[in-house]
């Protein structure tokens, strides 16, 4: 019995450690086999669950990563709830913000796209953040629809204040917006809402044809949004429509703009109808608000403000120099062809003269944007230089095929492209200019000519 007792020791020995062993790798199995499914369901998870952006801890992360950003540059006045971007982890939020460096106090608005992961204590953090205006689901879109008349009985319960086109139709965009605050003015003083008319003819002077241009948008050059939140305005073709479907409504023609707006102050109609048929300059709009009427018609220019979306174009090309930089006006063109007016002008301006000058009022190496009329944009290749010169030509993708203008432009104008004009350009080269740091004129700066000519100063 001992014998067979101290015989079978050594195999319980062999077969306990075999159990051990058994034991610790059906463990080790369970414990891989328990990371890959807590694996498995957290990427699961995190491809099914998409980020709440409307959590606060999302915002938070985005304002402390803006702040460190840019702090040197930007003053944050108000953020917008973030909302989900194309992808799980991506954000977009909008904040409008006043530039540090800029001595007014203009606000303006971004939109950015942020990848966020998750932080300690239930925070989070910005993995990635996208470019100016990247964060396209944040825009607040543009409202440029048409306020129209719904029926009969709405026509008839409102009064409306009609100008039928005169001659101020494809004159300078000055004498165009002059002769419609005009109208506009009236149409206030008369308690009255102003029938327009969106088209506009827009000169040859700013077209690359040379020619008069009809057809363009009113919503092309001016905030439309704005102009019917600020006065109350109804489309002309839409009107006139509901006008002849409902014939019986009461109207007024007035002939001549020597009948006054005192004197239509009490006018009953439905539609006070002002004709300009007569010869230039009797048929101008601003005629109207001429001698008595002066006293008592103001044009309300708080209304008029350039379109937003060459702001857009304004703020990214401001937003490109970290808007930090110095502006030179360089008016040339017809004015410095014309040596009767503005004899010096031309040599004022010549390259050679410009770094003479410039280089006295600017720092050397600073951005250097240069609003400009001349059309050889090589003629500044002299100040290259001495400064990062900047001009609207380099900024042309913001307008080209694949940009946001030409995409909202184009759907404004029936699916047709439209043309980055004359105008436009003025627009953007001038508020562009007027952001600057340090802004170097022609006229005050440049030259010894008057602005408006010879002994004009």
């Amino acid at each position: 019995m001992e014998v067979s007792s101290r015989s079978s020791s050594p195999e319980i020995l062999v077969a306990g450690q075999q159990l051990v062993k058994l034991i610790h790798n059906l463990c080790f199995a369970i414990f891989i086999v328990s990371v890959l499914v807590v694996t498995v369901i957290a990427v699961t998870y995190q491809a099914s669950s998409p980020m709440n952006c409307s959590n606060p801890a999302v915002l938070a992360a985005i304002k402390r990563f803006n702040s460190k950003t840019f702090r040197k540059s930007i003053v944050f006045i108000s953020y917008d709830t973030p909302v989900p971007g194309p992808n799980p982890d991506e954000c977009d939020d909008a904040w409008r913000f006043r530039n540090r460096r800029e001595k007014s106090w203009r606000r303006y608005r971004d939109y950015r796209r942020f990848r966020l992961a998750p932080s300690d204590n239930c925070t989070f953090e910005v993995v990635r953040a996208g470019k100016f205006r990247s964060g396209i689901r944040a825009a607040r879109r543009i409202n440029d629809t048409i306020p129209t008349v719904e029926s009969e009985s709405e026509l008839r319960k409102g009064r409306y204040l009609y100008y039928t086109r005169g001659g101020d139709h494809c004159k300078s965009m000055n004498h165009y917006l002059w002769s419609f605050l005009c109208g506009l003015g009236e149409a206030k003083f008369l308690n009255r809402t102003f029938v327009m008319d969106l088209s506009v003819c827009l000169a040859g002077s700013y077209t690359s044809t040379g020619k008069d241009e009809e057809g363009k948008d009113f919503r092309f050059y001016f905030d439309f949004e704005h102009l019917k939140e600020s006065a109350p305005v109804v489309e002309e073709l839409d009107f006139l429509r509901d006008w002849k479907k409902w014939d019986r409504i009461s109207f007024r023609k007035v002939p001549t703009y020597r009948v006054t707006p005192m004197q239509l102050r009490k006018d009953k109609n439905t539609i006070v109808w002002r004709q300009f048929d007569g010869p230039e300059p009797e048929n101008y709009w601003y005629r109207v608000c001429e001698g008595q009427a002066a006293k008592y018609i103001q044009r309300p220019w708080q209304a008029i403000w350039k379109s937003k979306r060459l702001m857009n174009i304004v703020s990214e090309i401001a937003g490109k120099m970290d808007w930090d930089y110095d502006a030179l006006h360089v008016v040339r063109g017809e004015k410095a062809r014309n040596k009767e007016l503005w004899p010096n002008l031309d040599s004022d301006t010549s390259p050679d003269s410009l770094v003479e000058k410039v280089t006295k009022l600017v720092s050397p190496w600073r951005n250097l944007y240069i609003a400009t009329n001349e059309p050889f944009h090589d003629y500044f290749d002299k100040l290259r230089s001495h400064y990062k010169v900047h001009l609207l030509e380099d900024y042309k993708e913001m307008w080209g095929n694949t940009s946001e203008w030409h995409n909202e432009t184009m759907a404004l104008n029936g699916g047709r492209p439209v043309e980055f004009d004359g105008y436009m350009r003025v627009e953007v080269d001038t508020e562009v200019l007027y952001r600057a740091k340090l802004q170097v004129e022609t006229f005050n700066n440049l030259t010894r000519d008057c602005k408006d000519g010879i002994n004009t100063c």
